[in-house]
């Protein structure tokens, strides 16, 4: 730790925090249980998906599959389904994988302590924390880029967080702050302070009760943490698609277990040049992942003659199915988006 935090007891923030948590905390359905499966559900989603993008999403979901036994039997298509609009694919699959672990691991009950948590595929250091804290009492702080922001800030500390070093260090921080018996809650009020005061940009430091110890509003730095120098590299991905359409049916296929969109349904990306009919267009459309900038060059074909069409479909094992029967599937949102154009077509 650095030198001006050696042998130093904060956990008056810590109490503050939990004072200022305790009136405006924000009131979440799953604030009202302790079952770790329920909160392992809510902590996937709302990892890269805002709470009020979300909610809804969460609640059809956990309504649907409300345990870990339902997850584990339910047919993957399935699962994919209800977690359509929230993206990240992979996060549904390895919820199910998880599951599916759980089942076979752990006799079909949610392991209660954070190394077995944090053996189940698809979770991580966070997640594990978070559910171990909340649901069994563990004294474990929930580190992710809340508390970055929030612990920089108040410390004005330049640990640069893009190295790996960085969450061991924290986490230690966070525990000097953190009042014995009151983890899970202070790890969601440190969230909530984050996620609606100590914002990455324009944070509302006169509504934050850390306002008076923290350094960096004294310095008028707060724009300058958390430092992370290290910038994911972003990659150029250039797609092709074949929208084959024969009246109201399409071409679709599901993916398999690899490259991007893993599971999900997609058009051909390619059909025999011998099959191809004389009639296409193409559009080009452009989609920004994490770290990939995709050009998607959707070429519109349409077959004239239902044996043209059927012809395509078996050169490639393609499934035919009629515009409203793919909204039953999960698409890639751009896919997803092209889709719906042409349903708005006149």
């Amino acid at each position: 730790m650095k030198n001006y935090k050696q042998n130093a007891d904060f956990l008056y923030l810590g109490k503050a925090l939990l004072a200022w948590y305790g009136i405006y905390g924000r009131d979440l359905p799953f604030r009202k249980t302790k079952d770790p499966y329920k909160i392992w559900i809510c902590e996937i989603i709302f990892q890269q998906t805002r709470i009020q993008q979300g909610l809804d999403h969460y609640n059809k979901f956990i309504e649907r599959f409300p345990d870990v036994a339902s997850l584990a039997a339910a047919e993957t298509d399935e699962v994919l389904l209800y977690w359509k609009g929230l993206g990240y694919y992979s996060r549904a699959l390895n919820l199910q994988k998880a599951a599916v672990q759980i089942m076979t691991e752990f006799g079909g009950v949610f392991p209660d302590n954070y190394n077995d948590i944090l053996s189940l595929r698809g979770v991580g250091p966070y997640t594990a924390a978070a559910v171990s804290s909340i649901c069994f009492g563990m004294h474990i702080p929930a580190v992710d880029g809340n508390f970055y922001r929030v612990l920089s800030r108040v410390f004005a500390d330049d640990t640069d967080i893009s190295h790996s070093s960085s969450f061991a260090y924290f986490s230690e921080l966070a525990l000097r702050l953190m009042p014995p018996g009151e983890a899970g809650t202070f790890n969601e009020a440190v969230m909530d302070l984050g996620s609606e005061i100590c914002r990455p940009r324009n944070p509302l430091c006169d509504q934050c009760p850390l306002q008076k110890d923290c350094r960096a509003f004294q310095l008028g730095r707060t724009a300058e943490f958390p430092v992370k120098t290290k910038k994911t590299a972003v990659k150029e991905l250039k797609l092709t698609y074949y929208f084959v359409r024969f009246g109201n049916e399409i071409l679709i296929r599901r993916r398999a277990e690899d490259h991007i969109w893993k599971k999900l349904y997609e058009f051909p990306d390619e059909v025999p040049v011998n099959l191809l009919p004389v009639v296409m267009e193409t559009n080009t459309v452009y989609h920004k992942l994490s770290h990939r900038n995709l050009s998607i060059d959707f070429v519109d074909v349409f077959p004239e003659k239902r044996t043209e069409f059927e012809a395509l479909a078996q050169a490639g094992s393609y499934q035919i199915v009629t515009l409203e029967q793919s909204l039953l599937h999960s698409f890639p949102k751009p896919l997803e988006n092209y889709i719906a154009a042409q349903v708005a077509r006149p």
